[in-house]
């Protein structure tokens, strides 16, 4: 009788292993690059790979920020056209990162969530200005760039 119940507890811990095992899998192959994603930068490879995964968690720093919340984080406007004072958004953004300090008796929750407003805003705004770059391209020409010593 005690080997049935021995053998009954390491199947069982076999089974969950085994699960356990299955799952840590399936988030590992979902969180590696497929073959036309290794080009991408690397923020976007997993945005890629999260999209085929729809379970996956969100693994984009300031992706789950909307750019309104990140200016009232901030309390800054939102930039216009691909154009914002990012001298007053790294000014308020050091201001309240270091009134925050989990260490002078802030909030490391607060902190990070400085953080992720700041990134929004630059990442908006990189967006704007990779936008209008390409813009000017198509508009003026394709003209190489030539590095000459």
């Amino acid at each position: 009788m005690a080997h049935r119940i021995i053998s009954q507890v390491v199947f069982t811990g076999v089974r969950v292993f085994g699960r356990a095992f299955a799952e840590a899998y399936k988030q590992a192959s979902a969180s590696q690059p497929t073959a036309n994603q290794h080009h991408l930068p690397f923020p976007q490879k997993f945005a890629a790979a999260n999209s085929s995964n729809p379970t996956a968690a969100n693994t984009h720093s300031s992706a789950g920020l909307t750019l309104d919340e990140a200016c009232r984080i901030l309390n800054v406007s939102p930039p216009k056209g691909g154009q914002g004072n990012l001298d007053l958004v790294h000014e308020r953004f050091k201001r309240l990162f270091d009134l925050n300090d989990p260490k002078k008796g802030g909030s490391f929750y607060l902190q990070s969530k400085v953080l992720r407003a700041r990134e929004r805003i630059e990442m908006e705004v990189r967006k704007a200005a990779q936008a209008a770059e390409e813009e000017e391209e198509l508009r003026g020409g394709w003209r190489p760039r030539v590095y000459r010593d």
